[in-house]
């Protein structure tokens, strides 16, 4: 019933907003709307405005504003009711109807916003204290004498209070010289530390990229997010909220090491130290081995023990209001980018499209994200309407992007396709929807294993 509930309040939000944005716009150049509805299919609720209807229909995947002049194919024509052409909007002017197709995936975007500038102007971001966790053998830290455990407090006599202001400085260096004042042992000393350029891998998407670096990481606490039912991490015993301390005897100190001590024991069976309730367990895990593509194009073989895993923050620090403002927009940007990325490398096949998922998976995380709390709710539903806006501005013909693709060709023609033209698009464009739509839902019943009775 969470994972149900949660599914149904964040599509419906997501739904509901998109739709407002095509209604409000509409209304405002001037277009009459004769149907606003959340869901396709047989209406559950109905009431009348003054000049249009609203729905709630069954199948809550969706939803469309019928604007006056128009026929809405998923429900049916036949029997238009007669209409103002003053409120049409066939009749409206191109940049008019442009507004209108735009405006839902842009409230779309526009609603990410606000709730990443929410949350950062009251929840906040989470913020690690600067203190040292592993050292690389070898690195300029390791010269320099650092030592797991160091209390950074200053670079370059300016204060350090989270990891990420180190980091900050570290990568604007430019590989100048750094001196750092730490505490160890309640005594303070400094330090000299030359940052080194390094090839490192992007956490996303496993591209390599040039960064600047002194070979420490800070000492964060890895901890099991989520257990896939049926996979090895459940048959050894993790449970969600297990603090992970070590892999195989290795001390481990964030999220990243403990995926890559996973990964690179493929088929091995090996211990995992963790913390939970207070007491420390060593369980013993064998890692399944996965084929995976790597950045250069090959496969190669990975370990996974079916496991999602966070960061356990420590504290959170929120924004003043402008800054949460300007941040929750970055952030929005951001996530837009990563969404766009990643579907190119769907397409062009560096991601496997096994990465494609579909309304079970959505609301797996979403039920997920709710036992976690509001805010990690809050945020999930701000990164599916990214992804909800994105892929709707995909100039593919039954989605917003290929009205707006029709209206960029009526732009240059000086005239609009021809009717047969537009139907013929809209048909190929509804089959590709439901080709992905099936293809996605395949993804869903894998993950769950649904087909085990097959084999």
């Amino acid at each position: 019933m969470t994972t149900v509930l949660s599914f149904v309040v964040v599509i419906g939000i997501l739904i509901l907003i998109h739709e407002l944005g095509h209604f409000l716009v509409a209304r405002w150049v001037g277009v009459g709307v004769e149907r606003f509805s959340i869901g396709f299919g047989p209406v559950l609720l109905r009431w009348r405005g003054k000049e249009t209807e609203y729905c709630l229909s069954v199948i809550p995947m969706g939803g469309y504003v019928k604007m006056m002049g128009e026929e809405n194919p998923l429900e049916g024509g036949g029997g238009a009711l007669a209409y103002d052409p003053g409120k049409a909007f066939a009749l409206k002017p191109l940049w008019a109807r442009f507004l209108i197709v735009f405006a839902g995936p842009g409230m779309n975007f526009v609603l990410a916003a606000v709730i990443f500038m929410l949350v950062f102007a009251t929840v906040g971001r989470p913020v690690w204290p600067p203190v040292i966790g592993r050292v690389a053998e070898g690195t300029p830290a390791a010269e320099a004498g650092l030592k797991t455990g160091d209390l950074i407090v200053a670079v370059d006599g300016r204060p350090v209070r989270h990891w990420e202001d180190m980091d900050e400085l570290v990568t604007t260096s430019r590989g100048r010289p750094l001196k750092l004042t730490i505490k160890r042992g309640g005594a303070e000393q400094t330090v000299t530390v030359t940052p080194r350029l390094v090839t490192v891998r992007d956490p996303i998407f496993r591209e390599p990229k040039e960064s600047w670096e002194l070979g420490v990481g800070p000492q964060l606490t890895p901890q099991i997010g989520s257990v896939t039912g049926g996979s090895a991490a459940e048959k050894a015993g993790l449970k969600p909220g297990d603090l992970v301390r070590a892999v195989a005897d290795q001390p481990v100190f964030t999220p990243e090491e403990l995926m890559q001590a996973i990964q690179k024991r493929a088929g091995q069976t090996f211990e995992v130290t963790v913390e939970r309730e207070g007491r420390t367990l060593r369980l013993p895990v064998t890692a399944t081995v996965v084929k995976e593509k790597v950045p250069g194009g090959q496969e190669a073989e990975v370990g996974r023990i079916g496991v999602g895993i966070v960061t356990r923050a420590v504290s959170y620090e929120a924004y003043s209001l402008p800054r949460a403002v300007w941040y929750g927009a970055m952030k929005t940007w951001e996530m837009t980018a990563i969404t766009v990325k990643g579907l190119w490398k769907i397409v062009i096949g560096v991601l496997d499209r096994s990465n494609i998922g579909g309304p079970i998976q959505i609301a797996a995380e979403a039920g997920r994200q709710w036992r976690e709390g509001l805010a990690s709710l809050t945020l999930f539903t701000a990164v599916i309407s990214v992804n909800l806006a994105v892929l709707n501005l995909l100039p593919v013909p039954m989605l917003d992007g290929g009205h707006l693709f029709f209206f960029v060709i009526e732009a240059v023609l000086g005239r609009p396709l021809s009717l047969r033209k537009r139907e013929w698009a809209q048909q190929v464009g509804l089959v590709l929807l439901m080709l992905l739509m099936v293809y996605a839902l395949y993804n869903d019943l894998v993950r769950i294993d649904a087909f085990r009775f097959l084999k």
